[in-house]
């Protein structure tokens, strides 16, 4: 399976504008964004925030598979996702990412709730994909 996210960036870092789009689902129709919605608080979309928000979905899935290959009913997942931005010499950054997790599972004990929130944090498809390659295909064009 494939999933496909677009973007377009037009002019300079700092003056450009740019859209993000969801291409495979519409859950992200197309939608602008600029320096200063990432870093200055402007109207538009963060990149970031949508990693965020994808990282509380993927979490949630995730503790809900876990528990379910233990048997365990879940009521409810509520997870927010904190990203932290930094930089560097290279640029900017993701630091890192804090998941917030309260859930509602029957009959379950915090032992074993944290067993099965730490299986999902390490075995999440997005907390996986942080921890890869990522590879590049680029074309210039006139």
């Amino acid at each position: 399976m494939i999933v496909t996210g677009k973007s377009q960036w037009n002019g300079s870092f700092f003056d450009g504008t740019g859209t993000l789009e969801t291409v495979t689902s519409d859950t992200v129709p197309s939608t602008p964004y600029t320096f200063a919605s990432r870093f200055e608080g402007a109207p538009g979309a963060i990149p970031e925030e949508l990693l965020a928000a994808g990282h509380a979905g993927c979490y949630n899935h995730a503790l809900a598979n876990i528990a379910r290959q233990q048997g365990v009913s879940v009521d409810s997942i509520t997870t927010t996702a904190e990203l932290t931005m930094g930089g560097d010499e290279r640029g900017y950054s993701v630091d890192g990412i804090h998941l917030v997790v309260t859930a509602s599972l029957p009959g379950v004990g915090v032992e074993q709730f944290d067993e099965i929130a730490e299986g999902a944090r390490s075995g999440c498809a997005i907390s996986k994909a942080l921890r890869v390659p990522v590879t590049l295909e680029a074309r210039l064009t006139a």
